[in-house]
């Protein structure tokens, strides 16, 4: 790239990180008045999550006029695939051997309410069920709002990155961004864990960056945005909604389990160092 395009492409993710955090301060500021634990404060949340998508589209429009660069194809299934089934092989990774321990949850409320629904199903059916809503349509309800961050995150952000340094670069400065946006609601927000707060801020900050490795490399590998939506869609359905809602609280869920426990965070790192070799499988072109 000539070094007028580069300076081109940095302004712009410049310009974008700034029209971003405008536009989330908003919603900062909403979700603090009414924390996350507050019903009400769900709609705040969603629209936050929307920003750096809006953000995102508009910063592509205002530099190159048209939003091709964001690569709506499908591109191979594959990677789209692959993209849904490795937050449940990680998360399985880390909850497991919990479960196993005897911090599965059998009377958790998301069970009361299949039963309730379905009276008809056996005991042993009622799991299985559950896990199966939530693995169709409920991932098709979190792709909604998923959507909003990755047309940011990994529509405009990474693809912009990946013009002007390395991927290893383009994964660490993506993921450190994305953990910095998630700051606000962390630090005061109700967006935390049941530790202390400097251990959630730690442990969030190296699961977001860890799986940043993995989400840069399927969106610069398969040059598809649905890419992200599905991973991130898949990974928040799958720990928040699944996982953590079967696990008993104790003190090895304050601090193992969650995205605020050290078990993800440790999961990530092996996730990031997965992709970081496989690096040199991406185009020059990506």
């Amino acid at each position: 790239m000539d070094p007028a395009g580069r300076r081109r492409t940095i302004t712009s993710v410049i310009v974008y990180l700034l029209v971003t955090f405008c536009l989330s301060s908003i919603f900062y500021v909403l979700i603090i008045r009414h924390p996350m634990t507050e019903p009400g404060s769900a709609r705040y949340v969603f629209a936050l999550m929307w920003c750096p998508g809006i953000s995102g589209l508009l910063t592509r429009l205002i530099f190159q006029g048209n939003l091709r660069g964001h690569e709506f194809r499908w591109g191979k299934t594959k990677y789209q695939f692959a993209s849904y089934w490795i937050p449940l092989a990680y998360g399985s990774a880390v909850y497991l051997p919990i479960w196993f321990a005897g911090y599965f949850d059998p009377h958790a409320p998301p069970l009361a309410v299949i039963t309730k629904r379905f009276p008809q199903l056996p005991h042993a059916a009622v799991l299985p069920a559950l896990f199966l809503i939530l693995a169709t349509v409920g991932v098709l309800g979190s792709c909604i709002s998923a959507l909003g961050e990755e047309l940011g995150w990994r529509g405009f952000l990474v693809p912009q990155l990946a013009k002007v340094t390395s991927f290893p670069r383009v994964s660490l400065i993506s993921g450190i961004v994305w953990a910095l946006w998630h700051y606000p609601i962390i630090l005061f927000g109700g967006y935390l864990g049941g530790g202390p707060l400097w251990y959630s801020v730690i442990c969030f900050t190296v699961l977001v960056i860890g799986i940043s490795f993995l989400l840069a490399w399927m969106r610069l590998k398969s040059g598809s945005l649905w890419t992200g939506m599905i991973l991130h869609a898949s990974h928040n359905l799958f720990i928040q909604a699944f996982f953590d809602s079967f696990t008993r609280h104790s003190r090895v869920k304050v601090y193992w389990t969650t995205e605020f426990g050290a078990g993800l965070a440790l999961a990530s790192i092996v996730v990031a160092l997965i992709f970081y070799r496989k690096r040199r499988e991406l185009s020059p072109a990506a």
